[in-house]
């Protein structure tokens, strides 16, 4: 059996694949070297694509499997007030990589209006993070953490400055480019700074589905880094489109047009990993020095109403600064520190503040003007208050410049430059159906005078004229 072989079969797979993996990635460099166990916790932070507030059963899911995210909130702490740091794919991560907010942070936009460079998937304008963006990694690296991602990157092109080895990435395999990323076959990913090929792709082929060599990726970094502390940041691409899966089950026989059938086989699949996650850390023994995140990066890229309601009770769907654009499931995990079997409905935080959180769990110093703090009193179940806060989003699309802001339970929008804003109570509004500004109107001078300073100016996104 040869490396691509080992790398086709299933993330658990026999002890000769397990060998061969480890060989290859000692090769390439990945295996770092055991460290003595340390008191900060291992940080392990899992995200989904395009997967939806309500797709998984412990959001109100009935018909989808997703056991182990289940599992999951059982034995931690579920947040329903938690948000995504933009309503697609580049900014979000950018928002999670650098603790700014999208008016402020490198990448505002999957691309740029000017400047950037053509990436791998084709298109221009890809903005990559520049060498002064310090990331989790970086802050987390320089507190003694070994490093390592596998999944989709989406924040810099090979050979520029964004490139994750060059943002505080020991060891990573992946997706560079986001459009790269929609076919689960591709013919490459990259390994560190080369190519690997997966030649069980080639000519056509479909051998080697990309979710599973990331499990397997993962599944390798654990073992070899168990001593810690280690970072692991795992941003799966399932379930965005394309719906491509190596079989449906267990959906195969249900009436459902074929494409909600690979969609939720998607995510069951995505689960039964996140399964072998915690089971590795289990059988390491390492569960407990381990903090685990899992969320998603975005709102659903369809709604799928009248089957999963993928986007629960809230307005829109990915794209959108409307909550369903922006609302994602976050569960936090840390056996013995984070309450388990627990419901957070009162905390409303946001992925900027995932730098500031585990620079605190390290015990770093928090690179200063960030946008997000750190919520880990919240995790520990200590008194925050954050209700006067205000979180933050923007972006351009279709030529026409779009705000949101939260602030305690109001909600602001703006879907035009020049429109005036939209004011929505999500306390007695979950779904903003019933904008309340024409009786609210100090609220909605706080709002506009936090829009006037919220962000900065941006070359990459100049507003529309």
């Amino acid at each position: 059996m040869n490396l691509h072989e080992c790398l086709a079969e299933r993330p658990r797979g026999a002890g000769l694949c397990l060998q061969l993996l480890l060989l290859a990635v000692a090769a390439a460099g990945l295996c770092g070297p055991l460290h003595a166990r340390a008191s900060k916790p291992n940080i392990v932070f899992i995200m989904a694509d395009d997967m939806g507030y309500g797709d998984a059963g412990s959001y109100g899911q009935k018909l989808i499997q997703t056991p182990n995210i289940d599992r999951l909130a059982s034995q931690g702490l579920r947040f329903t007030e938690v948000y995504a740091g933009a309503s697609v794919c580049a900014p979000c991560r950018s928002v999670l990589m650098t603790g700014l907010h999208t008016g402020h942070t490198r990448v505002r936009g999957n691309f740029g209006v000017a400047g950037g460079v053509t990436g791998l998937g084709g298109g221009e304008h890809r903005i990559p993070l520049r060498a002064e963006d310090r990331t989790v990694a970086d802050v987390l690296k320089q507190a003694g953490y070994t490093t390592g991602m596998t999944g989709k990157w989406g924040l810099g092109e090979p050979n520029t400055s964004g490139y994750p080895t060059s943002k505080g990435f020991d060891h990573w395999f992946g997706h560079v480019n986001q459009r790269q990323a929609h076919t689960y076959y591709p013919t490459f990913l990259w390994l560190n700074q080369h190519r690997f090929q997966l030649t069980g792709n080639h000519d056509g082929r479909r051998q080697q589905y990309s979710h599973d060599l990331f499990t397997s990726f993962a599944l390798n970094f654990i073992r070899h880094q168990a001593e810690g502390p280690f970072f692991l940041y795992v941003p799966y691409t399932i379930p965005h489109a394309a719906f491509e899966v190596p079989d449906l089950a267990p959906y195969a026989g249900k009436p459902w047009p074929e494409e909600r059938k690979a969609y939720a086989a998607m995510i069951t699949r995505m689960d039964r990993d996140i399964g072998y996650i915690l089971d590795l850390l289990d059988e390491l023994k390492i569960a407990d020095d381990t903090i685990v995140f899992f969320t998603s990066d975005n709102g659903a890229a369809a709604r799928y109403d009248g089957l999963f309601d993928s986007a629960g009770p809230f307005r829109e769907q990915k794209g959108s600064v409307y909550e369903g654009g922006i609302r994602t499931p976050m569960i936090v995990r840390w056996p013995g520190r984070v309450a388990a079997g627990e419901t957070n409905d009162a905390t409303a935080w946001y992925f900027a503040d995932f730098l500031p959180t585990a620079a605190d769990l390290a015990g770093a110093e928090t690179p200063p003007g960030l946008d997000g703090v750190s919520v880990l009193p919240t995790l520990l179940g200590k008194s925050q208050d954050l209700s006067k806060r205000f979180l933050y989003w923007e972006q351009i699309r279709s030529k026409t410049f779009q705000q949101s802001a939260r602030r305690d339970n109001w909600k602001a929008v703006r879907i035009k430059g020049d429109a005036p804003l939209e004011l929505y109570d999500l306390s007695q509004d979950p779904g903003e159906t019933n904008n309340v500004a024409a009786g609210n109107a100090a609220v909605i001078e706080q709002f506009e005078k936090y829009f006037k300073t919220a962000r900065t100016d941006s070359q990459e996104w100049p507003l529309p004229r």
